[in-house]
């Protein structure tokens, strides 16, 4: 269930295709699409505009740690997993 981003006030940053697959990789789409829109969001964002290829997977490598492990968001404690 894709989650309604309309509602945004910052512009909706697209999926880069690599990060959907190490989502579906890890079988996390599931608890990606669960987060609140401004948080898929942010974590696109974020990725995507890191300069160097380095940083870009260092980031990728954290949204999917704090997925999987469900109680964080952007290093600070989520609860809504």
């Amino acid at each position: 269930m894709k989650k309604d981003l309309s509602s945004l006030k910052r512009p909706k940053h697209p999926m880069p295709e690599f990060v959907a697959e190490a989502l579906s990789k890890h079988k996390l789409f599931e608890r990606y699409e669960k987060r609140p829109a401004y948080q898929q969001n942010d974590y696109i964002g974020w990725i995507s505009n890191a300069k160097r290829e380095e940083t870009r997977q260092k980031r990728l490598d954290q949204m999917l740690k704090e997925l999987k492990e469900g109680n964080r968001y952007m290093n600070m404690v989520y609860k809504g997993d």
